[in-house]
């Protein structure tokens, strides 16, 4: 009356159930290799640090993390730039996330800006937000803009439409 279906057989399988059930996408591994690994995300590697003995003449550029401690006389691009209390700095520094414990002479960009007690900067602050605390040294000028990092970015006193000619109107004869 009944009868077992062969496929659910623990003996016998088809073709297509040899296959795997997850369907293959661009992130797997493929098939042929024998292991899954899982695509879990690097490990963000630990932020380069410049020991207060160091001083450089030169740029420096990054997409990870630096902290300085010692000397530099150039310009700093990072992503997380964090400037120890024993450091000096002579030059344009521009990252996502500045924190400054130390001394910096020259323009500051970011995105979030930090200047601790102990930090004394000579320069202007280009910035999204800041933070200043209490007991922070600061000659210069402040100015907040959407996007700090791009130094050809527009200028506030000129709107965006001003840079398209108006157009000629015709006249009536």
């Amino acid at each position: 009356m009944f009868s077992k279906s062969k496929i659910n057989e623990p003996g016998t399988k088809a073709p297509e159930a040899a296959k795997p059930a997850v369907p293959s996408s661009p992130m797997t591994p493929p098939a042929s290799t024998g292991e899954f690994k899982a695509s879990a995300p690097k490990p963000k590697p630990p932020a380069s640090l410049l020991s207060a003995d160091l001083h450089i003449t030169g740029n420096l550029k990054t997409s990870g993390d630096i902290q300085v401690e010692g000397t530099v006389e150039g310009d700093i691009r990072a992503h997380l730039l964090t400037i120890g209390e024993s450091a000096t700095i002579k030059g344009e520094v521009s990252a996502d996330d500045v924190i400054i414990n130390g001394r910096i002479v020259g323009r500051v960009r970011g995105l979030k800006v930090r200047l601790t007690s102990t930090a004394r900067v000579e320069g202007d602050i280009i910035h999204k937000t800041i933070a200043i605390e209490s007991g922070a040294h600061f000659e210069g000028s402040v100015q907040r803009q959407d996007d700090p990092l791009n130094p050809g970015g527009r200028t506030p006193n000129k709107p965006a439409s001003a840079a398209v000619a108006p157009a000629t109107k015709p006249t009536a004869q």
